[in-house]
């Protein structure tokens, strides 16, 4: 609990909208002529964190930049938590939290102080020991921000971000380049945000995290949202659970030829879609019992050698690949 100052607040909560985030034909270009964002429709409910991932140029930073209120959209309409930022930008900010991917605090503050100073910013929000623990900071809560590691900083950005007790958080690719500790220390602390009633707008490009932590994910690029649902529900939608990587010691050089060959796999039997990627075949297969035998005898009677195979379960990452053609990190 957090005390009597919280409590106007808790019963505001229980009166909202079932939407944190509503926008529709969310449009914004630059010069009358580059398109970032085409007419996005998006919708985040109360109490569950939402994933949007798209390669760099997608789009993704400027949307979330205007649900920030930091852009102005050229169309569409923007609702957070009901309100608009062109009339209700004060009561906005006292009920948001937003951690970016990298963010700069004062090198000789301490953790406690730079806490104590973003608690200074609203009328109302959490009790900085609270938060302080929340984060797993107690042990370094007077040590100065130029002595943590990166792990620590990050963590007491996402700390900045909580402590005015917000209804939503934005969370910018908040584990990259931290270490496997530190990054699950950071999912511990999203999930309990989201266990007290928070919404979370999150960007990563780690497909792991998504899965573990969004209950749904938007999938972007070039400014259109291209897919949309819950983890199980898009690697469901490749049709099977196995994905099968192949590379060739001599792949076909043309373009009609790799073609041909992708679609000649994708006909065998326990295949369900086979394409060239970056100088492999990618496969989605059904039943790896059935698919392996029929593909290694196809290869064999098309004289191609091969030089490496593997095989591991469906992710988002598989999703994202046949979505978009890249990697997410590319």
């Amino acid at each position: 609990m957090h005390g009597a100052a919280s409590e106007p607040r808790v019963e505001e909560r229980s009166a909202t909208t079932e939407l944190s985030i509503h926008c529709n034909g969310l449009r914004k270009t630059y010069d009358d002529e580059v398109v970032a964002v085409d007419g996005l429709d998006l919708e985040v409910r109360v109490g569950e964190c939402f994933g949007l991932l798209g390669p760099n140029g997608a789009g993704k930073t400027t949307t979330v930049e205007i649900l920030e209120g930091l852009l102005s959209p050229s169309g569409g309409t923007v609702e957070i938590l009901g309100r608009r930022w062109e009339t209700d930008e004060r009561w906005l900010r006292e009920r948001l939290g937003v951690s970016l991917q990298q963010t700069n605090l004062p090198d000789k503050l301490t953790v406690r102080e730079t806490i104590q100073l973003f608690r200074s910013f609203f009328t109302e929000g959490r009790d900085v020991e609270q938060v302080i623990d929340l984060v797993a900071l107690r042990e370094k809560e007077h040590a100065k921000y130029d002595t943590l590691s990166g792990g620590q900083r990050q963590r007491l950005a996402v700390a900045c971000a909580l402590v005015g007790d917000p209804r939503l958080l934005f969370l910018d690719e908040p584990t990259t380049g931290l270490d496997p500790q530190s990054r699950r220390m950071l999912w511990d602390v999203v999930l309990a945000f989201k266990e007290q009633g928070g919404s979370v707008l999150l960007t990563t490009h780690y497909m792991d995290e998504a899965e573990r932590l969004c209950d749904r994910v938007g999938v972007i690029d070039h400014g259109k949202m291209i897919a949309l649902g819950t983890p199980k529900e898009l690697i469901d939608s490749l049709g099977g659970s196995q994905i099968v990587e192949i590379t060739l010691a001599a792949p076909p050089s043309e373009d009609a030829a790799r073609d041909a060959l992708a679609a000649s796999l994708a006909d065998l039997a326990g295949v369900k879609a086979s394409r060239f990627l970056t100088g492999r075949i990618v496969l989605t297969v059904e039943h790896l019992h059935l698919a392996l035998p029929a593909v290694l005898g196809a290869l064999r009677a098309e004289d191609l050698e091969l030089a490496n195979l593997s095989t591991h379960h469906a992710t988002l990452e598989d999703v994202f690949v046949t979505l978009t053609g890249r990697a997410l990190r590319e």
